[in-house]
Order: structure tokens, then sequence, then C-alpha cells
């Protein structure tokens, strides 16, 4: 049962007037511990609210402490009181910062623009944090705060914004750090990352990233390139598009990660990465690539500007992807990967076209990794 507040007219007289700082902090914590707006006749809560704005205003810093502590998750604080310990020193600020909901983004993203990295780096903590006021966190350029933010796991923060954070911080083990452990990253954003961060790092990207599992073993293997073309098959059309545009502004879209990816059996990737280099439509693209006669294929390629000595693999993993389906059942992603590069290693090996030990060596780990036949009648 909740108790109404206890003073009375006199009370708030003897507050005003006793010139002990610990007696008005005393009175501060019980009033506002106390205060509960459904309590309190409309008569009462207007007088209790009249003595916070008295109290916001008192020369000691330990009256208006106590008065944010116990108001810091109260619903019913004013909004202007909210505002003014919000925006007092930091011992009083930083509670109402991090847990007081009567704050708006308005207000958040004010005080962020206006106060300092203290304030900044609580309200960075808070348990839920919008778009527009990650935004202005990561506006302030400042890696502590930006650092606390990426850490929040009930930040909410655009591509965009990430991005900026991969700008200004990507070499910062620490903000590296806090972009690894977030739960899901966009794919853009991880592919950026795959480029910039340690080897440990990368393993730890696997493990707690929401990255495919058979991520970790490209990252270990080498991995820039390998973890991407993964990173793909997991993507729908609008990241494949996001992910093929940034690897091409950064001059990351490769002959050999376009053949990787072919080897694969991840045609969106390679269809895609054509289109983009030769600018053209993807389904334009697409009918040249699967064209059964000799010609389509083969002008596509050379638009692009692909290695020529590299024209006999592509042809032959097209072939490979032509022949292979899926077979509808569970895991038949992995299944026809195995599928394909068992092939396409054959046939690479037919042609005379040899891999570098590398590509090998992933292909072949890459393979092991995957179901094999005898999944297929499960």
């Amino acid at each position: 049962m909740t108790t109404k507040p206890t003073l009375t007219k006199e009370d708030v007289a003897k507050l005003m007037s006793d010139p002990s700082g610990d007696t008005r902090a005393e009175t501060a914590a019980k009033i506002a511990s106390e205060f509960d707006h459904g309590a309190l006749t409309e008569a009462e809560r207007q007088m209790v609210e009249e003595i916070f704005r008295l109290m916001v205003r008192d020369a000691e810093i330990r009256v208006r402490e106590a008065l944010a502590h116990n108001l810091k998750d109260n619903p019913a604080l004013p909004h202007d009181v909210a505002v003014t310990l919000a925006k007092d020193v930091d011992s009083v600020a930083l509670p109402v910062l991090q847990f007081s909901e009567v704050l708006s983004d308005e207000d958040l993203v004010e005080i962020v623009r206006s106060q300092g990295v203290t304030k900044q780096v609580a309200i960075a903590g808070r348990s839920t944090v919008s778009e527009a006021l990650s935004s202005a966190l990561v506006e302030t350029e400042n890696e502590e705060v930006v650092t606390s933010l990426v850490a929040n796991e009930g930040a909410d923060i655009s591509e965009k914004t990430l991005q900026k954070v991969v700008d200004d911080f990507g070499d910062k083990e620490g903000v590296q750090s806090a972009m690894v452990h977030r739960p899901k990253l966009p794919v853009t954003v991880s592919e950026r990352l795959l480029t910039m961060v340690s080897e440990h790092m990368k393993e730890e990207l696997a493990k707690n990233q929401e990255l495919p599992a058979t991520v970790a073993t490209d990252l270990i293997l080498q991995s820039r390139e390998r973890a991407t073309i993964t990173l793909s098959t997991e993507s729908d059309e609008d990241e494949l598009e996001k992910l093929i545009d940034q690897l091409h502004a950064n001059g990351r879209l490769t002959s050999s990660i376009m053949l990787r990816a072919l080897c694969m059996g991840d045609l969106n990737f390679f269809e895609a990465a054509m289109a983009k280099l030769v600018g053209l439509p993807v389904v334009n693209v697409r009918q040249l690539i699967h064209d059964s006669g000799p010609l389509g294929l083969k002008a596509i390629y050379e638009k692009a500007g692909l290695p020529k000595a590299y024209y006999p693999a592509a042809r032959a993993a097209v072939d490979v992807a032509r022949e292979t389906e899926y077979d509808g059942m569970e895991n038949d992603r992995e299944r026809y990967s195995r599928r394909m590069i068992e092939r396409v290693l054959t046939q690479y090996g037919d042609l005379g076209v040899e891999f570098d030990s590398d590509d090998l060596e992933y292909l072949l780990t890459k393979m092991n990794q995957l179901p094999g036949q005898n999944l297929d009648a499960a």
C-alpha cells in the first residue's frame, strides 16, 4: 500500500528556512521516495511538485542528489523537473539520464549536444536508445561515448550510423570489440569489419555475431574474401545489392571473390557482381550467364574484364550449377554447395585449370565441413 507524502505546509516552511543541508537532503529523500501520483489528490500533487521545483534550485548539491536518486525512475516526475535535474552537475544528473523515461528523445539529443562526455556516456547506456539518439551520440565523435553506445544491446543503431562508427573508429580495438559483440550487424558493416580487425577479433566476430558457423573457418583460413562469400549466402536481395555496391566502391569486388563465390554455388553473388561490373540489369546478365550457347557467358565475362585464363573455370562452374539442383530437404543449401565443390574440383582438373594451394585448401576444407551424400536419404 502506497503512503501519501506526510509533509505539511509547516514542513515546507521549515524545509525552506532550515539552514542545515543534511536536514533538507533527508526531507528531499523522504518526499521524493513517497511520491506517487496516483495516491495524491490534485491539490496534494500540485503542492509536492512545487516542492520539487524549489528543491532543484537548492544550493546544496546533496539535496538535489537525494531528489534525483529517489525520482530517477518515477514516471510521475514532472517533465520540467526531470530536465532541470538532467542538466545539473554530474552527480545529480546521471541517475536521471540513465533511468528516467520522462525525458524525451528531444530532451536527450539536446543534452548530448550541449553537455559533457560523462552525461553522454550515461545516455549511451540507457536501457533503450533510439536511432535518432544513437546518431546524435555518434556525432560527438568521442571514442568513449561511441564504445558505450555500440556495446549497449538496447541501442537501436541504423546502418548509416554504424557505417560512420566504422569510418571514425574502425581501427580502435575497443570499438571493434563492441561491434563484434553486437547481436546483429548489417552485412555491409560485417564485411567492412573483416577488413580491419585482427585475427583474434575475426574469431570473436565469428563466435559472437549472428554469422553462419562456417564463417569461423573462413576467417581463420584467411579470409576476408572467403568470409564475405559466406556472408552473402545469408543475405537477402537488398543486403546483397548493398554488399556488392560496397565491395565495388572500395575496390574489393575482385575476380577471385567472384570465382570463389561461383565455385561455392553462390550464383546470386556472381550474377549481381557481374551486373555491377558491366552496368546492366541483373535479369539481363542472368540470361547471358545461363545461355546454353557458347557466346552469352563469354561475352559478359569479357565485358566485365575478368582474367581470360580463368574463363574455362567459370564456364565449368556455370555448367555444373545448371546441372545441380537443391533437393528441397533439410540442409539442402549445404548439400548443394558440397556437390558444387566436388564437381567443380573434378572438372577443373579435367580442364587443366590449377587452383592456388590456398584456394584448394579452402574448397577442400569447405567440402569436408558440409553434409555428405549419406544425409541425402535422411
